[in-house]
């Protein structure tokens, strides 16, 4: 039994040791060739592991999503690149002279890459730190969009046009991008307007408080205000601040309140008075 077992050893130990492919830099045989599937097999677990651990630890909300995809891919990448350099040190290849060798073509691929790798680093930041959540509303100089999705690389951002803009990260963290629904769960704006000297300005302050609250999309949680903004060239400069929760829309409610404020000043007798510039001639003759 002892031989046999010893006979047996010997022979899976000269199968282990079998040559499958040989040259100057490396030698791969069986035994070499089996660690480096238990390698792969063990690197492809973790993975798993990870992601599962991720899915069940995190919220299954888009944003909760996202960061889940950015550490599976993040750590998918690292454990793969430390299996394939552990499995290459295995069967014999020197991974120093490797990339020794290959260092200017690596610098040229980092030159190359350096975008993708700026949005890739963009949207870790993005997605870590939550500044940019799916639903959220944003404005990007006078643009104002829906973040519909957030990627290790891009953003989507749908317009109020219904136009679908795909953002390039970096842009998204270099840039001044305003997130209006992390202000609060309303947000403040105004509508200005201009009324003839002389005109009752207790009255036109009732009439713009009025128009604001009455607004089906004005938030009854805040009362509109309106100041005496200033004295203009022409007319006495009004501005009504009235909150809301719907920021999408927002510029078709500041219209529909500038539509009931131009109907009520004309129910009332009020003027919004145009610029107007006096110019005094004089005839030469009456010098």
């Amino acid at each position: 039994m002892v031989e046999t077992l010893n006979d047996f050893g010997a022979q899976l130990g000269d199968f282990l040791s079998t040559e499958l492919w040989q040259s100057n830099n490396f030698r791969l045989s069986v035994k070499g060739l089996l660690q480096v599937f238990a390698i792969l097999l063990v690197a492809r677990f973790s993975i798993w592991t990870l992601s599962r651990t991720l899915s069940t630890s995190l919220g299954t909300t888009a944003i909760e999503e996202g960061r889940r995809y950015t550490i599976v891919q993040i750590s998918k990448y690292l454990i793969y690149t430390v299996a394939f350099v552990i499995a290459l040190e295995t069967i014999g290849v020197k991974v120093t002279a490797i990339l020794a060798a290959s260092t200017a073509l690596f610098v040229g691929l980092g030159l190359g890459l350096q975008d993708a790798f700026k949005d890739l680093s963009s949207g870790v930041i993005i997605l870590m730190e939550r500044t940019l959540s799916v639903g959220d509303i944003i404005q990007m100089g006078e643009q104002i969009g829906k973040v519909e999705s957030v990627g290790l690389r891009t953003t989507a951002v749908r317009t109020r046009d219904d136009i679908l803009i795909i953002m390039p990260n970096h842009k998204m963290t270099n840039e001044t991008v305003v997130n209006l629904t992390h202000s609060e769960d309303t947000t403040r704006f105004s509508v200005r307007v201009g009324v003839a000297y002389g005109t009752d300005t207790a009255k036109v302050k009732e009439i713009l408080q009025q128009i604001a609250a009455d607004h089906p999309e004005s938030d009854p949680m805040h009362d509109p205000q309106v100041i005496l903004k200033d004295f203009g060239d022409s007319a006495l400069i009004f501005e009504l601040f009235f909150y809301t929760r719907n920021l999408f829309f927002v510029e078709k409610i500041k219209s529909e309140i500038r539509f009931e404020i131009d109907r009520r000043f004309r129910e009332s007798g009020i003027t919004i008075p145009f610029p107007q510039r006096t110019v005094w001639h004089m005839n030469p003759e009456n010098k």
